[in-house]
């Protein structure tokens, strides 16, 4: 998946840019945006979860540079604004979805199913299946599912699922 327009119709709109260092705070936000359920439970004040997010954030992106080295991380677009992001790690015998989000209003309107489709097509052309490591509670996991990838095993509270190209 390069950095272009991906998908059909509604879609077509849809692109993905390399991450720049002027966008940080956009990927923050949509960090942000993915643990906006389990923080409301947390029952912290506003700057302690502030300060928690930044904290893995940092975290998440150092483990990410750190481990894998050649990832691509691409701002996700729609019609020219920025809407999620994607982390692939593109291994010689595997393709890893290391983060796929988008932000909550852009979420079950079909944008992350051209994003895995894509990618999909991309990973059978390589010959490589694709790998992604699910939260056991995380909605898209029926996406996931649907688009063909299969659950292997869990480990601890992710699911590991695998997409198998075609033969």
């Amino acid at each position: 998946m390069s950095p272009s327009n991906v998908g059909h119709n509604t879609e077509a709109l849809l692109a993905l840019r390399s991450r720049a260092p002027s966008d940080e705070a956009f990927l923050f936000l949509v960090y942000s945006s993915t643990r906006e359920d389990e923080l409301a439970a947390a029952g912290w004040d506003a700057s302690e979860k502030l300060a928690f997010l930044a904290m893995q954030f940092r975290a998440q992106d150092t483990h990410y540079r750190t481990h894998y080295r050649d990832a691509t991380c691409h701002i996700v677009e729609l019609a020219g604004q920025p809407v999620g992001r994607i982390y692939v790690y593109r291994g010689q015998d595997e393709f890893r979805i290391l983060d796929v989000s988008l932000l909550p209003a852009h979420r079950g309107r079909g944008l992350g199913a051209t994003l895995l489709r894509t990618l999909q097509a991309e990973s059978a052309l390589a010959g490589v299946p694709i790998v992604i490591h699910v939260q056991g509670s995380n909605r898209a996991l029926n996406l996931y599912m649907r688009l063909g990838f299969a659950p292997i095993d869990g480990e601890g509270i992710y699911v590991r699922m695998v997409w198998p190209p075609p033969a």
